[in-house]
């Protein structure tokens, strides 16, 4: 089992925290609490995929940047880029200017207007795939599970692209489709409570 360190409070996190100051704060706030967004859903689907072959604090501080250039994740706004919006991008010092990515990022935001149209929400969609109890393995000792195998296939058959097993993986495990604290860590327990009270989107 992966260990814990010691917070600015003293009191233990999840290891990953000690690579950077800035991953405090989004360890204790936002990784692993449960989202039923559809945009904060697609963003992170976004940019995970933007983070492949990076690192998470390359994609974490240019976040604000990303959220200004993509309209705020907004699929609907995304949609509807053109050539013109791919070249602006592709000149956006602020984001990670890969055009793979960033074409990607728009033909996902199509494909997620397609599946709010066929299921309702994004959310409704993504939180099938939320995996039982019995299926879960120790927090932190696997990069990919069936469920992340599952949901990438069936993405990639629906169209989308640059969304991987693992990278989906850590979607999952950031979205709060899964409690990924490692035992020990403070946070663990409010995601459990959060968890606990969380409305299923359906």
């Amino acid at each position: 089992m992966s260990k814990t360190i010691k917070g600015p409070d003293s009191k233990p996190r999840c290891e990953w925290c000690g690579a950077a100051p800035e991953f405090f704060d989004y360890h204790d706030t936002e990784w692993g609490f449960p989202v039923s967004d559809d945009y904060r859903l697609f963003e992170k689907l976004c940019l995970e995929s933007f983070q492949s072959g990076l690192s998470w604090r390359t994609i974490l501080a240019k976040r604000e940047n990303f959220r200004k250039a993509f309209h705020n994740f907004d699929f609907d706004k995304i949609a509807r880029f053109t050539k013109r919006d791919i070249n602006r991008l592709l000149k956006d010092e602020g984001i990670v200017r890969h055009r793979g990515k960033i074409e990607a990022a728009i033909n996902n935001a199509k494909r997620a207007q397609e599946l709010v149209k066929l299921e309702g929400s994004l959310a409704a969609y993504i939180w099938r795939y939320e995996p039982g109890k019995q299926k879960l393995a120790k927090p932190q000792t696997v990069s990919t599970s069936a469920e992340s195998l599952a949901l990438s296939k069936d993405l990639k058959k629906l169209g989308w692209k640059f969304l991987g097993p693992t990278t989906v993986y850590a979607f999952m495990q950031a979205m709060g489709l899964i409690n990924d604290h490692v035992e020990g860590c403070v946070i663990r327990t409010k995601v459990a409570r959060a968890r606990k009270t969380f409305k299923r989107p359906s």
